[in-house]
């Protein structure tokens, strides 16, 4: 039995259904979507928790509390997830990358 996770990051640009990779080394599946709103980020947390019993998310940055807290719900209290967090330095250069790259 493989221990699953979902990565979920944000992108303006990001089509859920095309923007996706899977990885399995058979103890550890890691299912990696990136999605361009919250609304697809539920959505695709709901059902990868319902098909293939995803046991924790791990969130980009992006997510706000009130995100994190909706897909908690949204995925029954029964997932761990996290959210990758940088201290001040870190946050302040990724911020910048990401108005160059243009996200917003």
């Amino acid at each position: 039995m493989a221990f699953r996770t979902l990565f979920l990051a944000h992108a303006p640009d990001a089509d859920k259904d095309k923007h996706r990779s899977f990885i399995d080394t058979g103890k550890y599946q890691l299912d990696v979507v990136i999605v361009k709103s919250q609304a697809e980020a539920l959505e695709v947390s709901t059902r990868l928790y319902k098909e293939k019993k995803i046991e924790s998310i791990l969130l980009c940055p992006g997510f706000s509390h009130q995100d994190i807290a909706e897909i908690v719900r949204a995925t029954g209290n029964k997932v761990s997830v996290c959210v990758a967090r940088g201290d001040s330095a870190s946050n302040r250069i990724s911020q910048d990358a990401l108005k160059r790259a243009g996200f917003f």
